[in-house]
């Protein structure tokens, strides 16, 4: 999530999906003049993760002036539905493991889309595909090939609510082996990847287009 700001426009960003802050606490690392929107529906999870996991400390200014403001309530929700105010959304909802059933259809998609400015981007975490957790040794039995994006469920939704605008990557093992989308199109790889920290470059060069076989 942390390599989005250089493809999206001047603006805030949103966290659908806050957590305990992992995400915003690297992007304002990376990126300390950014502004983030964290969303979180537990309220419990946020009271702990400000107790325990130092989220207090994010939700002051840094040196640079970026901050993360936290809501705890649904992202998903109509009344969040604030036209044009997002450079970026970054969506990572889920619920038992999976993503939110709500977001397995098109029309939420186009609802979000509507909360971005002119230019701006989501990005998703679409968990893993069904199909490799029957895996020798506990480990998913990796699926190859430019086509494999079209098992999970999620990109799917996505491209028939984008045609043609979504990509795609998968996070390496040790982050386990989950789609990524973005929408958009796919941005200019060779320029994105010197905008980022050097850390990142390569991992962006893996977004490739969601194209059907």
């Amino acid at each position: 999530f942390s390599s989005l700001p250089p493809i999206v426009p001047n603006g805030p960003i949103a966290i659908y999906g806050l957590g305990g802050g992992t995400a915003a606490r690297l992007m304002l690392e990376l990126w300390p003049s950014i502004q983030l929107e964290g969303w979180e529906i537990d309220e419990i999870l946020i009271e702990k993760a400000r107790e325990y996991l130092g989220l207090s400390e994010l939700e002051k200014p840094t040196s640079k002036g970026g901050s993360l403001r936290v809501h705890v309530d649904d992202a998903l929700s109509p009344s969040q539905d604030v036209s044009g105010r997002y450079a970026g959304i970054i969506v990572d909802l889920f619920a038992d493991g999976k993503v939110l059933d709500q977001l397995q259809q098109v029309p939420i998609w186009l609802d979000l889309a509507s909360r971005l400015m002119p230019n701006g981007r989501i990005m998703v975490n679409c968990a893993g595909i069904e199909e490799e957790k029957a895996a020798t040794n506990g480990k998913p039995q990796l699926l190859l090939g430019d086509s494999v994006w079209e098992m999970n469920s999620t990109i799917k939704i996505l491209s028939e609510a984008f045609p043609g605008q979504v990509s795609w990557k998968r996070t390496p093992d040790s982050q386990g082996l989950n789609f990524l989308a973005l929408t958009g199109g796919l941005p200019d790889l060779s320029d994105w990847s010197k905008k980022v920290p050097i850390r990142l470059s390569e991992t962006v060069k893996q977004w490739k287009l969601c194209e059907t076989s």
